[in-house]
Formats: structure tokens, sequence, C-alpha cells
């Protein structure tokens, strides 16, 4: 296994925002241009994200190494997830990247990858919990609102071409770019906590080991200096919190029965 290339920020690294740089002060002309492709990028439709969403994937998964039917991960995740092609009227497609990362991404088209240093460190339920949460950011239109944050910075630095007939949003050489504003435009801490509760719902509702979310949280709290207890100035609330909120979930529903 190798480290990645490039390293998805979502559920669980924790990234250090970048200021964007512009480059150059454009002239009059561009930056009415540019303007227009910044409003554009707020008014992105259905189509053109699902056309830009794909972009960025086919560019993340030539970029990282991905496990291949037979290979052990790729197996493990194929049987986990058999049965879901579908989930709440999204398609969805499965990857192993073979990196040491503990975490996991979806995107606006579907495509879900898992990182293999995830599921080293969990169990079966536990994997399908945080696809569940990542699937969730999709669904409630967290990972739209994340694109359209980073087409916007392509678009004011003029590079964004918007031409969807043609099978593109961003030209080739920037696609490697975009991926890095997608990561630094980070889910808030209501969208994570928002996707939680998707995340519990989707196991419940597969009838899953719903408990195992817990464990997948108090795993990643075990993995953190300060113990997942997270700080009030922090974006993401704390593994610790967010474990502590899964039990409490995984008890209620256990009432139910």
């Amino acid at each position: 296994m190798c480290k990645s290339k490039f390293i998805i920020a979502s559920l669980m690294l924790v990234v250090i925002n970048a200021n964007a740089q512009f480059g150059k002060v454009l002239g009059k002309s561009k930056n009415v241009e540019a303007a227009k492709k910044v409003a554009k990028a707020a008014t992105l439709s259905d189509d053109e994200m699902a056309v830009l969403s794909l972009q960025s994937v086919k560019w993340m998964d030539e970029n990282n190494p991905i496990a291949d039917a037979g290979n052990p991960y790729a197996d493990r995740l194929a049987k986990l997830v058999k049965g879901l092609d579908n989930e709440d009227g999204l398609d969805l497609n499965f990857k192993v990247y073979l990196v040491v990362d503990v975490n996991a991404f979806a995107t606006p088209d579907g495509s879900v990858r898992v990182m293999a240093g995830l599921m080293d460190l969990m169990t079966d339920d536990e994997i399908l919990s945080v696809i569940g949460h990542e699937i969730g950011h999709v669904k409630l239109g967290h990972s739209k609102k994340r694109y359209q944050s980073a087409y916007a910075i392509s678009a004011a630095k003029d590079v964004a071409i918007a031409n969807s007939n043609g099978g593109k949003i961003l030209a080739d050489k920037e696609i490697g770019n975009f991926v890095e504003n997608v990561v630094n435009a980070q889910f808030s801490q209501t969208h994570e906590s928002a996707s939680d509760k998707y995340g519990f719902q989707f196991m419940v509702k597969h009838n899953m080991n719903y408990h195992a979310m817990h464990g997948a949280f108090q795993k990643l709290a075990n993995l953190s200096v300060d113990g997942g207890k997270g700080s009030l100035t922090s974006s993401h609330p704390g593994s610790a919190k967010r474990a502590k909120r899964a039990k409490e979930w995984a008890e209620k529903q256990d009432a139910k029965k």
C-alpha cells in the first residue's frame, strides 16, 4: 500500500485551509467575464454538476492506485456494498484506493471511494456507516455546495470553461487544482452532523448494525491527538462527541424494538 498522491478531506481528515491565490489582477474585460463565471458557479445545473463531478473523479482515479477485482480490499468492499447500486435515487459506484489514509468520500455523481487505511482500521459494519455518511453529504446537497465553491475559485481565476456539451466543465490542466479547491472547501459542522444522522438512518433502513457508527467514531477519537474532543473553533464536531451522539441514537432505536 502506498501514500496517496492526493488526499481527499471529508469525514475523517483535518485539512488546513489555504487562502486562494488568484494571481495577477485581471484586466477590466476579463474581470467582467470572470464575474459572469463566478455567478455561473452558484447556478450550475444538475447535469453540469454531474459532468464536473465525473471530471474530478476521473482525475482522482488516475492519480491514486485502485484495487482491482481479485484484490482483497476490492473484493471485501464489493461484498459489503452488494445490492447498493442505487441509494435514495442516486446511482452509486464504488472503488478502493490503495492508500494509507483513514478516509472515504462521495461525489455528486454517486462515486464512492474508500481508502484502504480506513478498511484496515474498521469492521465491515463500521465501513458501511461511513459510506452512509458520505452518501448523506451528496443527498443532502452538501457536496454540490462544496463543488460550487471550488468551481467559483476556478472561475475567479478565469479557467472555468463551462462547456458541458463537450463533456467538460474545466480544462484538463485545471482539474488537479480544482480537486485541491474541493479539499479546502470543507464541510461545515452543521453539514457533518446532518450527514451523521443520514448515515445512521441509512444503517437502520438497510437492517445493518447501526451500533457500528458509534464504534467508527470512537476509533477516530482514539486516533485524534485530543481524544476527538474537538474545540469550539473547529469546523467539525469532535469524534468523541459524534461517537456519543451515535450511541444515543442507537439506544433510542433499540428501545423501539
